[in-house]
């Protein structure tokens, strides 16, 4: 089973499972495949985290893609400067998700890189119809494009017509001497994908980056900066493997990524939601209410308490007792305020930005289907890509590639891609759980979900952001504990609240801000309204691009893609 956010990228892994790989040999393909057919929501220059099980280890795994700042990345390089821009040179972290991909290949898969490529490489060359985001994407930088960021305007401009394909031939190129780089030593499969992540982390890849990072460019900051990343950070960085996180909860265990991402705050929020008791009636305006009150509870945590930095464990984030007190502060009007706790009475410290700027922002910013937010000057809210793969031997993998967005960063040439801008979610603030530190991870939003009960696992994710874990967590109450099958669970109306910062540039919030289906209905949105909530309602199909597959006790395989946006799609047999 392949479930993923792009037809194409689903096509691309079950091909791969056709012909004989497994789970991992596909959803490399299929996260190729989505760097060409999704540029504007992931990129060879961003990066990825999975979680997986192996047929000989059911045991979940993390797969850390995520790049680290790079060396020259102190908070007194950024001088003048209140945030990290979203958008240039600066805020790039090395590169992680083509060496992550590389990385599960090598250990996990079974097939070559050429196996597992071409699918890519052809999109790249012969084209591919751009889907209605990648126009209004690249439509809303074109002016920005031709006046600051010529190697952009000259790989994206002028815009397909109707019915004509994208073409990105650079990329294809630097595919293409991958491999050729692969293959010269030789047909031992291991030795080739070494051969091609040191090519990818230290040779041509590497040396391209580095050279374009020392010209300045134009970001959103409104004056042009060189970037600080360089072919060293490339060389010194690799993907790693880790233990996830977890959680109890109504009979299933749930696991996510540390806290270096946003991961852990699915769990604080089924913590809270467990020591408030039985949930109310789905779809009602009690449900609704709850789980956004306590999203707001979760979030300020994160905001206070996530990153590598971090002197706050997971546990006592988790501590049945700790969420039993903040779940107390759940009450029947809307909260407006941002409110994190202080775990083992710890001094509570928030970045001085949201403490004396208090940036907000006038109204929600609806990223419809998980798609990007873009403004004229590229910066983007929300993001990301999905997928999940399921075979027949028992192997399982959900993956969030995001990152390297066409419209972030100017093209290198050289290559075909950008790179990505996930720096802009450190602090330039001293000694903070996420401020900026060289060789530390940023505190990514990109959260894949693992779950399991006795036999039977769940693998299930979405892009959008901050709002990632939302609407995970609106899908998992739905089949975990209402009973709703996988494609039920992802087409039930969808809602998330925007009162709390943005991990993106430049950090706003709206406070009591709720986004809602219109499906929901007027009833429960009139209700909500009436309780404080600054809802906005949106389209009734437009929250979220979910996937997930899942795998019974008997060893049958089930799959689910979102129809919003008419994109997803899940596909098996």
């Amino acid at each position: 089973m392949v479930a993923s956010t792009h037809w194409l990228a689903s096509a691309a892994g079950m091909a791969v499972l056709e012909g004989g790989g497994n789970a991992f040999d596909a959803a490399v393909a299929a996260g190729f495949a989505l760097h060409v057919v999704e540029p504007h929501l992931n990129g060879p220059g961003g990066e990825v985290p999975a979680i997986f099980v192996t047929a000989g280890d059911q045991r979940p795994t993390v797969l850390c893609g995520q790049g680290v700042a790079p060396a020259a990345a102190t908070i007194d390089r950024f001088a003048g400067l209140e945030l990290v821009p979203g958008t240039g040179l600066l805020p790039a972290t090395v590169p992680g998700a083509v060496p992550a991909w590389l990385t599960l290949l090598r250990d996990h898969g079974t097939l070559a890189l050429r196996d597992v490529l071409t699918y890519a490489i052809g999109y790249a060359e012969a084209g591919y119809v751009p889907i209605s985001g990648l126009r209004q994407t690249v439509g809303a930088v074109e002016e920005m494009f031709r006046k600051a960021w010529p190697t952009s305007a000259e790989q994206w401009l002028p815009l397909p017509g109707p019915g004509e394909v994208q073409r990105n031939r650079p990329l294809a190129a630097t595919y293409r001497r991958l491999l050729d780089e692969t293959e010269a030593v030789g047909p031992d499969r291991e030795a080739q994908l070494d051969a091609a992540i040191t090519a990818w982390s230290e040779g041509f890849v590497a040396e391209a980056i580095d050279t374009f990072c020392r010209t300045p460019v134009l970001d959103d900051s409104g004056e042009p900066h060189a970037g600080l990343l360089t072919g060293q950070d490339c060389a010194a960085w690799r993907p790693s493997y880790e233990a996830p996180v977890s959680l109890r909860t109504n009979g299933w265990t749930v696991y996510k990524v540390g806290p270096w991402c946003q991961g852990p705050v699915l769990l604080q929020q089924l913590a809270l939601l467990d020591a408030l008791g039985p949930l109310p009636d789905h779809g009602s305006a009690d449900l609704v209410h709850r789980i956004t009150e306590v999203a707001k509870l979760a979030f300020a945590d994160r905001e206070a308490w996530y990153g590598e930095g971090s002197e706050v464990s997971v546990d006592e984030l988790l501590a049945a007792g700790y969420a039993k007190e903040r779940a107390a502060l759940v009450g029947a009007e809307a909260s407006l305020e941002l409110r994190p706790g202080a775990p083992g009475d710890r001094t509570l410290r928030l970045p001085r930005y949201l403490t004396t700027q208090r940036p907000e922002a006038a109204s929600a910013q609806l990223g419809a289907l998980g798609d990007p937010t873009v403004s004229r000057h590229g910066t983007t809210r929300g993001d990301t890509c999905h997928l999940d793969v399921a075979d027949r031997w028992g192997n399982m993998i959900s993956a969030t590639p995001s990152g390297g967005w066409l419209q972030s960063s100017p093209t290198i040439p050289a290559l075909g891609f950008c790179l990505g801008t996930r720096g802009q979610m450190f602090w330039l603030e001293e000694g903070l759980p996420a401020s900026l530190v060289p060789g530390r991870r940023p505190r990514a939003t990109l959260t894949p979900s693992f779950a399991r009960r006795d036999g039977r696992l769940l693998a299930f994710g979405t892009p959008g952001g901050d709002q990632q874990d939302q609407w995970q967590l609106g899908f998992f109450l739905n089949h975990a504990v209402f009973g709703l099958d996988l494609q039920a669970s992802i087409d039930a109306p969808a809602w998330h609240t925007t009162a709390f910062p943005s991990s993106f540039y430049p950090r706003t919030t709206v406070p009591g801000g709720l986004v809602a289906e219109s499906r929901l209905g007027e009833p429960v949105l009139a209700e909500l309204a009436r309780r404080g909530h600054r809802v906005t309602v949106s389209d009734g199909w437009s929250l979220g691009r979910l996937s997930a597959v899942a795998r019974d006790e008997d060893g049958l395989l089930r799959a689910a893609a979102n129809p919003r946006g008419m994109q997803g799609y899940a596909v098996g047999r």
